[in-house]
């Protein structure tokens, strides 16, 4: 559903709050219903400001330099998903802010004012009172999504976060045969409180047997990008900040525990070296102390882009000697802990990636061929985590081999990294 919201105002690759404000415009005045009534909601996805000369967050007023925008609840989601930028209307309706948000942070000015710089970090995302998705703009947003996966050669998605109002809308599709793509649903809802009941739990659900619901996702921590992934040590460009933990460790440890006893896949959002250290001693515990299988439950860590050295190392040891059963009698140890990376995300953070963690840190970060080496059956699953990146698999291809970023605008130049054409951290 994200990649067919993200397609309806799309940002990403935009190199400036002016460009941004040109694709507004250029939406608003193709939009007749949009340009005639100043109340309805305009939202996009896919600025990054780390692309932008200034490199900081943009603010509210931003959003009304120009006549057509004032007055307009405007909404527009970093590229990772972990940030939003909103218009000073957006804040009107807001009213007053809380001081602190758990797990997020509400950027301010020096002044403590939120109209200075207005970006809704992570948890604090919850406050802005965007419209609920309805059944039109779903199935708008699922034609979109099958339609560009398909042309891309697509035929099964994991989707990585999916609401059970989304979960519901699927299983409608897989009842009437409508649901061209394999999709394997991991269900979410943003709460610390549990929430299995409302995930059901299927396979090969529906006419063509294309659904299938047995697993949920959850959040530790932010992104690299916005400064929320949650780090052992501060950031060593922001020494005031070490990111956000957005589910405190006593509840997720809770909730992790509460999904293996009733037998869900866990999926756990990890990005920096803190959040992966502690999810990591959440499924030791039940590996080890509580006699989990691994090969039954399949833990997994979603990103684990950014770990200590030994984490890396401890990754492939979890599971013990658990044994597998193949065909022809040929056994194979066991999965460990999965580690699910997107290797464009190396190529998409390698501008600032260094930065923000110092040339020691940065050691541990999208250290695939580390990851693939710990594993017992040198297995590393890769993905695309789209929309956050293109919906095309060969530049997930391409990035993996060549740590190269590729320009899509230009097809014959070649790719290039910091380090050149070599490949970053290769």
């Amino acid at each position: 559903m994200d990649y067919g919201f993200m397609t309806q105002l799309p940002l990403a690759g935009t190199q400036s709050i002016e460009e941004i404000l040109e694709l507004i415009k250029a939406f608003i005045h193709q939009h007749p219903d949009v340009e005639n009534d100043r109340a309805k909601w305009i939202e996009g996805m896919g600025w990054d400001q780390t692309r932008w000369s200034s490199a900081q967050f943009p603010s509210a007023s931003d959003l009304e330099r120009d006549p057509i925008l004032e007055g307009r609840p405007i909404s527009l989601s970093r590229v990772d998903g972990h940030a939003k930028w909103v218009s000073p209307r957006v804040l009107e309706l807001m009213g007053e802010l809380p001081d602190h948000v758990e797990g997020g942070l509400v950027v301010r000015d020096s002044e403590g004012r939120p109209t200075g710089i207005s970006v809704f970090v992570d948890n604090a995302m919850d406050l802005i009172p965007t419209p609920e998705e309805t059944e039109e703009t779903m199935s708008k947003f699922f034609d979109k999504t099958m339609q560009d996966a398909l042309a891309y050669g697509l035929t099964s998605i994991h989707d990585a976060m999916t609401t059970p109002k989304q979960i519901q809308f699927f299983m409608r599709k897989a009842e009437t045969g409508t649901l061209p793509n394999r999709l394997y649903l991991m269900g979410h809802v943003p709460s610390s409180h549990y929430w299995g009941s409302q995930i059901p739990q299927l396979v090969n659900y529906g006419k063509q047997e294309h659904l299938t619901v047995k697993s949920v996702k959850l959040v530790a921590d932010g992104a690299l990008g916005s400064w929320g992934a949650a780090l052992l040590q501060p950031y060593s460009d922001k020494p005031s900040e070490s990111g956000l933990l957005l589910t405190p460790p006593d509840e997720l440890r809770a909730l992790v525990n509460k999904f293996w006893e009733d037998g869900f896949q866990v999926n756990i959002h990890c990005i920096g070296d803190r959040a992966n250290h502690i999810v990591l001693d959440i499924f030791e515990d039940i590996l080890t102390r509580q006699n989990g299988n691994v090969s039954e439950w399949r833990p997994r860590i979603e990103h684990a882009q950014i770990m200590t050295l030994a984490d890396i190392q401890r990754i492939g040891r979890l599971g013990g000697m658990n044994k597998t059963q193949f065909r022809h009698g040929k056994t194979l140890t066991a999965l460990s802990v999965i580690a699910s990376v997107q290797p464009t995300h190396a190529t998409s953070d390698m501008g600032y990636a260094e930065t923000r963690l110092g040339p020691e840190r940065i050691k541990g970060a999208y250290a695939y061929k580390s990851l693939l080496q710990a594993s017992p059956n040198h297995v590393l699953p890769l993905g695309s985590d789209f929309p956050v990146e293109s919906i095309n698999p060969l530049l997930g291809f391409y990035a993996a081999v060549t740590r190269l970023r590729f320009d899509p605008s230009d097809l014959e130049a070649p790719g290039d990294s910091p380090h050149g054409r070599g490949g970053w951290k290769s």
